[in-house]
């Protein structure tokens, strides 16, 4: 009798969707873990078709529900998330490309960057310092890291107000450091001097000892010049384009070339970062671009997907770059182990590149995915398919009963 393979059916299906919620309750936790949803199909007896009589439950199909999982912070160094669409591309082995959400990445022995079953995480690795992250990608491989070399100051700027209702004869002094070709710092001491009416006179210099043939509490002269203000306390000369060379004519005491910077007294628009407004004289901020040696202190994955090499002088250099890779129609993808995703046979071509640009989404640094398992829908679920497998089991009683009562029957 039908009503047999009918039930039967049903059993089958249900046991099928409880393996299915079986599994998504235990991979609640697992990162970048995307639950599964269980599709039923019936089935018809093309003999019977016109008395409209099913054939019970004709297969069950499963499609991952790939909503994004919260993003939660951990602070690892090489932990990343990907906030929005998209799945970061690693390779096993065997040089089998694979797709995941699962960002808990680490160094192995040999400086690759991998997931937490070894494998390769693609992306583009810097080149003599450049990095290119259009062209092919490949296992990020970080090299053995070198300690920064110096950098001499080439450029520096000075915030500041000059007093415009001090006197004629009045003074002020603010200090800058810069750095020499070979990482040492110096402290320079700009002087301006009120000369007249919206006119001030400037002089930079050094400590006497600092450089060659230099005395001890004689400073040196680096700049001299003056500057002139309008009315409106705006600096008008030097006129913007035109630094002032700030230089020492020999070479510095600790062996070191000899200073060259340009004084920019104005930003990169133009705008004067010196002023003459009746308020007291006072510096609000100085910058230069020399560099101090350093030596790495560790690797970080940044915001945006950027391993960046940190130093103790305080610089970052970026290093290399993750990429991630959109899929337009990721339903079809097949999942295998590892958190892993291979393509199935009517998964469109991934568009690989980096995150943040066409419909990829952008990678959270020092966070991780977690898994989009919602556990009261699974739980309704388990009591759905637990009453439908019940139900199913019912009806195979009924029907063995029935069966029993026909053979009971006396010729």
């Amino acid at each position: 009798m039908s009503s047999y393979s009918i039930a039967i059916s049903g059993l089958l299906a249900n046991t099928t969707a409880l393996d299915v919620v079986g599994n998504n309750l235990a991979n609640m936790n697992t990162q970048g873990f995307k639950e599964s949803n269980v599709l039923f199909e019936d089935a018809i007896n093309a003999a019977r078709v016109s008395l409209q009589v099913g054939d019970g439950v004709g297969s069950t199909l499963t499609n991952t529900d790939f909503t994004q999982g919260a993003i939660q912070t951990t602070n690892g160094p090489l932990d990343a998330a990907i906030q929005g669409n998209g799945f970061f591309v690693v390779q096993n082995s065997a040089g089998d490309i694979s797709y995941t959400r699962d960002g808990s990445f680490s160094f192995n022995s040999a400086g690759d960057l991998v997931t937490s079953a070894g494998e390769l995480v693609q992306g583009w690795t810097a080149v003599n310092g450049v990095l290119n992250a259009s062209g092919a990608t490949s296992a990020i491989s970080i090299p053995p890291l070198t300690s920064l070399p110096p950098s001499a100051t080439a450029n520096m700027t000075m915030t500041a107000n000059l007093d415009a209702s001090s006197a004629v004869g009045a003074t002020f002094t603010t200090p800058i450091q810069v750095v020499d070709s070979l990482g040492n710092t110096h402290t320079l001491s700009v002087n301006f001097t009120e000369t007249a009416a919206n006119t001030w006179s400037y002089k930079v210099t050094i400590p006497g000892q600092d450089v060659s043939g230099g005395i001890l509490g004689t400073p040196i002269s680096m700049a001299t010049g003056s500057l002139s203000f309008n009315a409106s306390g705006q600096l008008t000369s030097p006129v913007a384009g035109t630094p002032v060379a700030v230089a020492t004519t020999t070479t510095m005491t600790d062996g070191a070339a000899a200073l060259n910077i340009n004084w920019n007294l104005y930003d990169s628009n133009s705008k004067p970062l010196l002023t003459q407004f009746a308020e007291t004289s006072a510096a609000s901020g100085t910058t230069q671009d020399g560099i101090q040696p350093g030596t790495a202190t560790g690797i970080t994955l940044e915001n945006g997907g950027a391993l960046v090499a940190n130093y103790s002088n305080g610089q970052q250099l970026t290093i290399a770059q993750v990429a991630v890779a959109a899929i337009a129609n990721p339903n079809t993808l097949l999942a295998t182990s590892n958190n892993d995703f291979s393509l199935g046979v009517n998964t469109l071509t991934p568009s690989v590149g980096a995150p943040g640009t066409a419909e990829r989404g952008n990678i959270v640094g020092g966070a991780l995915e977690g898994s989009n398992v919602d556990m009261a829908t699974q739980f309704t679920n388990l009591i759905v398919y637990q009453r439908g497998y019940e139900a199913a089991s019912k009806v195979i009683t009924t029907q063995n009963q029935m069966d029993q009562m026909l053979l009971q029957i006396q010729p």
